[in-house]
């Protein structure tokens, strides 16, 4: 059983800075996969980017060169660097923890966080 608390959302304009950070519960942090996930309102729940248990990342597209996942084994934490906000990046994100090889597939996540709001004003 892992549990997931995200924070450092907030409002920001567009091409500001914010790092998310989500801290994990229990002794085998490092042997999951990390996700982050967005979901603005009216819209499914998207795939931004993963760094795996053996040091791999993986990013969505629409997020390729502005955000960077990084994590921290010793604090049980990670993190995502979000740079050059723009306005179609709002949204609730989650952190979520997996042992699934496929990273980008929301459903092979089974524990998720509550989720930090991310505004980004034009």
């Amino acid at each position: 059983q892992v549990q997931l608390v995200e924070s450092g959302g907030g409002l920001v304009q567009t091409g500001g800075s914010l790092r998310l950070s989500c801290a994990a519960s229990g002794r085998t942090f490092s042997s999951y996969t990390m996700g982050w996930f967005r979901q603005a309102p009216g819209k499914e729940r998207e795939f931004v980017g993963a760094f795996t248990w053996s040091g791999a990342t993986y990013y969505a597209d629409s997020v390729k060169g502005r955000f960077t996942i990084s994590r921290d084994n010793a604090k049980n934490t990670v993190y995502l660097q979000m740079n050059s906000l723009k306005p179609e990046d709002t949204a609730l994100y989650y952190c979520a923890a997996t042992n699934s090889r496929l990273a980008h597939l929301v459903n092979l996540y089974p524990y998720w966080g509550q989720g930090t709001q991310v505004t980004v004003s034009s």
